[in-house]
């Protein structure tokens, strides 16, 4: 009969709330076969799958489902053989997790795997022999080996059935274990003399569908008189054994009787189960001693039931049961399987913020099983169990990564036995960056100098700030905050690099002009959004010695002298005149000293060095001359220094007329009478083309009405008298609306001549010549007109 696989597909329980789903399929299902739907089951989105990068977790085992993440289904990775997988265990589950990140995850998976019929029973041996005597009795028991069939339930072992059954029938008796001894009981005497030998078929036979079997040829050799069987003293025997024992120890004794003599009442010790796995872990020896021959696990089997048989020489056989109960040590430690971890998290996740997840197992037995997980003490973590051996790592406080980029997170693991094992794994977490920090600059404040008469563009200062973030967050740029200084915008004064934060002037500074001033440079990381932070900078201008002093008296005039008079009778001591003097810049560049540089007479004048003060060092006396002239240096005390100089006329005189008749004698300064005759010159220029242009104009226009006359006399047309626009009647001759008068003034020296033109007439005008010695005055002449009525020019004589 051609195999069928029939899906049995059920979901036996699911939990949202816990996010536990099981599932039962049959064993042998083909590779790619539905296991379940668990964006169905679990209320999941395909999405939440793909995001939260779903795998699966099986720990060590082998992983025989498959998550397609695509349609959240489990299919069949490997094919699963139940009886490989579980053995005789019932029921056969897959237990796995399906692990979710960003959040961390976990869901339970539970998949029972049932049993379907594929596997016949088996036996051991091929064939059986054995030798009675005929003299056995009717109801003589001769034990036969059990057929093994991996399947369990009614796929399993259910019946056997033996051919031919003329002298034989046989006889099940059920076990503990679930189990059926075979007994193969005579039924009928045997005779040697008619039947020396026997072949009989032992059929065992499965309850599954279609319906299996195995065989095994029994063969019989008929013997003479040994009529009694051994006999074992229990029925069952019960040992104990530590899972450590040592190869060699002495578990139990079996012990069997045959009351029969000499050779028919030797009785050898045979193990009769068929489990190859039995053979090798325990033998017996021919006095009943059953020896530990391998090591056992209590973690693989935690008891061991043996059927030991009894045969004397007449081939007659008792059997008993001997049960072996493992105890457990404490000899494992705990298994420890990340299910799921995080490499890095950010620096402002909120507490209880899950960074791993794990299972700890540990096959041991009650107190030797029972774990207790912890980390290390002083980070900013704590470990909690979430359900039956599950653990998770969860942050308890805030983190910083500026205090701290990398935590080495160690899980030790300890069971509770006697002495305790324990195991340990560690866990490398980074901090990753936020910009939770703004800069800070070095100082809370800055003041730099800068010497004025700079060049635009100098290097002026350096500002710079810190940011204890990393990487982009922690990159700095530096912005001149919009403001003015002495109603300036700042940005025309200085200017701050982004990336260095070097302030540079933009233009030359003058001490005189801006002493200080101050702004804010703001500094901003590359975070998202940037923080910030800025410092007041102060620009202290220094001064340089740029300017020369200043002259304040006596006043410099270019028309003008100024003398002092000093009388014939001043005394040794007396104060002629102060130079007055200021210099703009400061400080050192401030201080003045003034100096005699030239004088008529050195030895009758002085000048105080602070204070300026001329004064006469010794008495007047009619000899000197009445025309002293001082040049007086006026120096700084910068360096280089810089100086000026001012002439200062004194007059040694009694009276006034003494210092006039003497006054016009005073040369002027050559620069300032070349001046005033380079003025002279282009005034006269001026005004004598504007007279040219007025006499060609004058004539054009009288040379035109002459014409226009003629025309009109020869006409006989009456005349018509014609106005130009705005013209006005002035004493009935002139065209323009005033009289405008040239005025010439002359004096003693022609270079100290003044020309003024375009003055309105009708006016009296009072002339004072500072560089004369008198005063002129003019009053308005009478009127002149020219000879022609219809001139339209009046010109004013002086």
């Amino acid at each position: 009969m051609r195999p069928q696989v029939l899906l049995f597909f059920s979901v036996l329980c699911l939990s949202a709330a816990l996010g536990q789903v099981s599932y039962s399929i049959p064993e042998e299902m083909a590779k790619g076969s539905l296991v379940g739907n668990i964006v169905q089951d679990l209320g999941l989105g395909v999405k939440r799958l793909q995001t939260g990068k779903a795998r699966i977790h099986t720990g060590d085992s082998t992983e025989y489902i498959h998550l397609n993440k695509e349609k959240g289904l489990l299919v069949i990775k490997e094919k699963i053989d139940r009886e490989a997988l579980c053995g005789q265990t019932t029921p056969c589950a897959l237990h796995f997790q399906i692990a979710l990140e960003n959040p961390i995850e976990i869901l339970q998976i539970t998949v029972e795997i049932t049993d379907i019929n594929d596997n016949a029973p088996v036996f051991e041996k091929e064939e059986r022999r054995f030798e009675i005597s005929e003299s056995a009795i009717v109801g003589s028991k001769f034990m036969l080996e059990k057929a093994i069939d991996p399947d369990i339930a009614l796929n399993g072992l259910q019946s056997y059935t033996l051919k031919p059954n003329d002298h034989f029938v046989l006889k099940l008796h059920s076990q503990s274990d679930g189990g059926k001894k075979v007994e193969m009981i005579l039924q009928k005497p045997l005779d040697r003399e008619k039947q020396e030998f026997a072949s009989l078929l032992l059929t065992a036979v499965d309850g599954g569908e279609p319906q299996r079997s195995g065989t095994m040829q029994i063969h019989i050799a008929v013997l003479d008189v040994n009529d009694n069987a051994p006999v074992f003293t229990q029925h069952i025997y019960k040992a104990s054994v530590k899972e450590n024992a040592v190869t060699g120890t002495l578990i139990t004794k079996v012990s069997a009787s045959d009351v029969d003599k000499d050779s028919n009442g030797e009785v050898s010790y045979v193990i009769g189960n068929s489990m190859r796995s039995i053979s090798k872990l325990f033998h017996v020896t021919e006095d009943g001693h059953i020896i530990l021959n391998g090591l056992i696990d209590y973690e693989k089997a935690k008891k061991y039931e043996i059927d030991i048989e009894a045969v004397d020489r007449g081939g007659l056989s008792d059997s008993s049961k001997v049960v072996i109960d493992v105890g457990d040590i404490n000899d494992n430690s705990p298994v420890i399987n990340i299910i799921s971890s995080s490499n890095s998290i950010e620096e402002d996740s909120r507490p209880n913020t899950v960074v791993a997840a794990m299972s700890v197992n540990d096959p041991d037995s009650e107190e030797n099983g029972k774990v207790r997980c912890v980390i290390d003490k002083n980070i900013p973590f704590t470990i909690t169990p979430t359900s039956s051996n599950f653990y998770s790592i969860v942050t308890d406080s805030e983190l910083d990564r500026e205090r701290s980029s990398e935590y080495n997170i160690t899980v030790t693991c300890s069971d509770e036995g006697v002495p305790s094992l324990s195991s340990s794994v560690t866990l490398t977490l980074q901090i990753s960056d936020v910009n939770d920090n703004a800069p800070v600059f070095e100082s809370s404040s800055y003041e730099a100098y800068i010497v004025e008469n700079n060049t635009p563009g100098l290097s002026v200062f350096t500002v710079r700030a810190r940011d204890a973030d990393w990487n982009q967050n922690a990159r700095v740029s530096y912005i001149l905050e919009d403001s003015s200084a002495n109603g300036v915008p700042v940005s025309s004064y200085v200017s701050v690099s982004a990336d260095s934060g070097v302030i540079h002037a933009v233009r030359s500074f003058d001490y005189e002009q801006i002493k200080d001033f101050h702004f804010r440079v703001k500094a901003q990381d590359g975070g998202s959004p940037p923080l910030s932070s800025n410092v007041t900078v102060k620009i202290l201008i220094q001064d340089q010695n740029d300017n020369p002093p200043q002259v304040l008296y006596p006043v410099q005039t270019g028309g003008s002298l100024v003398a002092e008079m000093v009388p014939r009778s001043a005394d040794v001591g007396y104060l002629v005149t102060k130079v007055v003097a200021v210099d703009v810049d400061s400080g050192q560049n401030a201080w003045l000293s003034y100096k005699l540089q030239k004088a008529t007479d050195r030895a009758l004048f002085e000048v105080g060095l602070q204070n300026g003060e001329i004064r006469t060092i010794r008495q007047v006396t009619d000899k000197d001359v009445v025309k002293q002239r001082l040049s007086v240096i006026v120096e700084d005390n910068g360096q280089p220094s810089r100086s000026a100089a001012v002439i200062v006329n004194v007059v040694v005189a009694d009276s006034f007329p003494e210092v006039l008749s003497e006054f016009t004698d005073f040369t002027q300064d050559k620069e300032y009478n070349d001046n005033l005759t380079f003025y002279l010159v282009l005034a006269l220029a001026v005004v004598s083309f504007l007279f040219i242009t007025c006499l060609v104009v004058i004539i054009s226009v009288k040379i035109y009405r002459w014409r226009q006359s003629r025309i009109m006399f020869h006409s006989n047309l009456p005349v018509i008298p014609y106005y130009p626009p705005r013209y006005s009647d002035t004493l009935g001759t002139g065209t323009l609306q005033h009289v405008y008068n040239y005025e010439v003034c002359r004096t003693t020296d022609s270079r100290k001549s003044d020309c003024k033109f375009g003055g309105a007439g009708s006016q009296n005008v009072l002339i004072m010549d500072p560089s004369s010695t008198g005063t002129m005055q003019r009053i308005q002449s009478e009127k002149s007109i020219l000879d022609e009525p219809d001139s339209p020019l009046e010109v004013r004589n002086v």
